[in-house]
């Protein structure tokens, strides 16, 4: 008979939670950065600079594929942490069988119509002569691993949130270290260039993704894999979409804004400037992965304890996971301002290229410190399955505010607009955030007025009678 139950998020205390939860996050979301930065290195190094130019061209391609796999797992995850708070398992168990037939069939759709066109995409994204047998022979390889790509990130975030936040955690490092390992032999034993990455990358996610399918299928926990489980329910499909769509719309924006930024850098500072691009993304992205780790640590708190009716915890939780968010990129702010030069040099040894890459770290990394409040907000609406304002928060800052920067700033300042647009985005995201947090909080205060009011009635029922009896 399963026992194992993650009831422990309702009941104990929110910075122990926190830190069993996120603690493994944070390690795995900065593993999987490390990973990225890993590719980019080994291909500025073994490659060249027109080869890291060619890969940042395939970030938005990158991006709307991550889009399509968060618009199953993220949902799925959530909607089986909360069924979790409420103890409703017989549902739990038919959304992780759902979960992983979307996968597949969003992991394959995406794939066909990708390689299908993928020259005419990677044009349109930016790609030149000299970048676009590098972009395309990269981007070729991990569409084809598409389905197991989405597969195990998919799943590991299910199998985090069914309590396996250190399994989980371990699957992500295992990808790092397999792909480390990988990259190097593929790239300058082998002489495969930036296939070789691409191999490396989708081999040690196929490993990963066995792991994680395995810690699904163990009978003792309450929900796993099993017979009769995989048929899809238009109920669960709708739910999922619905609190999936707030991360699936903020990828497949970052996939329109990165496709538009690329060619306002092409066209105001040339492929060297999407290369630094590409340096600054990787670098930026150390941060605000270990903020995406300290937010999918919140996730299955915030979720379960909604679920089971207990605002003063879930305001704990964001209160707690805000604060080391900021502090996180905060430090992000002082490493990108200090040491731009030797975070280049890491990727490159052209000069024009670390010259562009400095002054792109420099200005980026200026909003820092308030960009972890924004991501924390809205993941926290998503968390709790607050779908609508999760998605308007995700794009507000980079389709209402980013875009419209992107497009005014350079046309004044040439690429310097380019850059600077980036961190006015995120300031004006930032207050939006703010207030639509402050209604929420006020919501919250009111429900846990009412339930302390409701506690006090029951205690004074139940005294009356004991005094009548004396």
């Amino acid at each position: 008979m399963p026992t194992v139950i993650p009831t422990e998020l309702g009941t104990e205390k929110i910075s122990k939670l926190l830190k069993q939860y996120a603690l493994p996050a944070i390690i795995a979301m900065t593993a999987s950065s490390l990973y990225n930065m890993c590719d980019s290195i080994f291909i500025g190094q073994g490659v060249g600079p027109y080869a890291i130019a060619g890969l940042a061209i395939t970030f938005p391609l990158m991006n709307l594929s991550a889009a399509c796999g968060t618009l199953v797992g993220v949902g799925a995850s959530t909607i089986i942490s909360v069924l979790l708070g409420q103890k409703n398992y017989k549902v739990a168990q038919k959304v992780l069988g759902n979960s992983v037939v979307l996968n597949v069939i969003v992991g394959l759709l995406f794939s066909v119509f990708c390689i299908a066109f993928l020259k005419p995409i990677l044009f349109f994204f930016g790609a030149s002569p000299n970048t676009m047998s590098y972009a395309y022979d990269y981007m070729f390889i991990i569409l084809l691993g598409n389905i197991v790509t989405n597969l195990y990130f998919g799943m590991n975030n299910i199998v985090r949130v069914m309590g396996l936040p250190k399994k989980a955690m371990g699957a992500t490092i295992f990808t790092v270290v397999i792909n480390s390992i990988l990259d190097p032999i593929f790239i300058f034993v082998f002489h495969w260039g930036v296939r070789g990455a691409a191999i490396a990358t989708v081999l040690s996610q196929f490993l990963a993704m066995l792991y994680v399918f395995y810690l699904a299928s163990d009978k003792n926990r309450i929900i796993h894999l099993k017979k009769g489980i995989y048929k899809l329910e238009a109920k669960i499909i709708k739910k999922t979409f619905s609190i999936g769509m707030s991360p699936f719309l903020m990828n497949a924006a970052s996939c329109f804004i990165v496709l538009f930024l690329n060619q306002q850098l092409k066209r105001y500072g040339g492929d060297m400037a999407i290369g630094a691009f590409g340096i600054v993304n990787r670098m930026s992205f150390l941060f605000i992965m270990v903020v995406m780790g300290l937010n999918q640590g919140m996730q299955p708190i915030a979720g379960y304890n909604f679920g089971a009716d207990k605002p003063q915890r879930v305001s704990k939780v964001l209160r707690t996971t805000i604060l080391l968010a900021t502090a996180v990129t905060s430090f992000g702010f002082v490493i990108g301002e200090l040491f731009p030069r030797q975070l280049a040099f890491i990727f490159t040894t052209d000069p024009e290229l670390i010259r562009q890459s400095v002054i792109g770290l420099r200005i980026t990394f200026i909003s820092f410190p308030i960009i972890g409040f924004q991501m924390v907000t809205a993941y926290f609406f998503q968390s709790i399955g607050f779908a609508k304002k999760a998605v308007f928060l995700s794009l507000s800052r980079q389709v209402l505010f980013l875009l419209p920067l992107l497009f005014l700033m350079p046309t004044i300042w040439g690429i310097h607009g380019v850059w600077w647009s980036l961190p006015v985005s995120d300031l004006i995201a930032s207050v939006v955030s703010g207030f639509m947090l402050a209604a929420q909080h006020r919501v919250f205060i009111r429900m846990q007025q009412e339930q302390d009011r409701q506690s006090e009635q029951q205690l004074q029922t139940s005294v009356k009678p004991k005094e009548n009896q004396q």
